[in-house]
């Protein structure tokens, strides 16, 4: 188990998280910094679903949920692999394909890019393909 707790799916993994919490965290504050809703609005439960004028915040926000769709195929490849014994190879090279995709992913939307962000997608489902053969075979 010691050579799962160090292999690059596990480290992808931790460095995934940090991921997730600072795209969270940024889309947060581009809510608050762009003024459009108020700091009382944004502790409330927002049940009026009221969507941000600021395109940058509503970019972050689809951006975050557009990664929240295949994170949890991530997590549990990332796990899979761990917990079979099979990290390394593919399985490696897919993480690091999948958290690079992710990152260059956010830029792009954020930047409004958009061929070449579908592209980046592209790039990160391979990288899951990827960990998915090695895990199968």
């Amino acid at each position: 188990m010691e050579a799962a707790a160090a292999s690059t799916e596990i480290w992808v993994l931790g460095w995934s998280v940090v991921l997730l919490l600072v795209h969270i965290l940024v889309q947060a504050l581009s809510l608050d910094l762009s003024g459009d809703f108020s700091i009382k609005y944004l502790l409330s439960s927002r049940d009026d679903g009221r969507a941000p004028k600021s395109i940058v915040s509503g970019r972050l926000i689809r951006s975050l949920n557009n990664m929240l769709e295949t994170y949890p195929a991530f997590i549990a490849l990332a796990l899979a692999l761990a917990v079979t014994g099979k990290t390394g190879e593919l399985g490696a090279v897919g993480a690091v394909m999948w958290i690079v995709a992710r990152v260059v992913y956010a830029f792009l939307y954020v930047a409004g890019v958009p061929v070449l962000r579908t592209l980046v997608w592209f790039v990160s489902i391979a990288g899951l393909v990827l960990m998915v053969v090695r895990l199968m075979t």
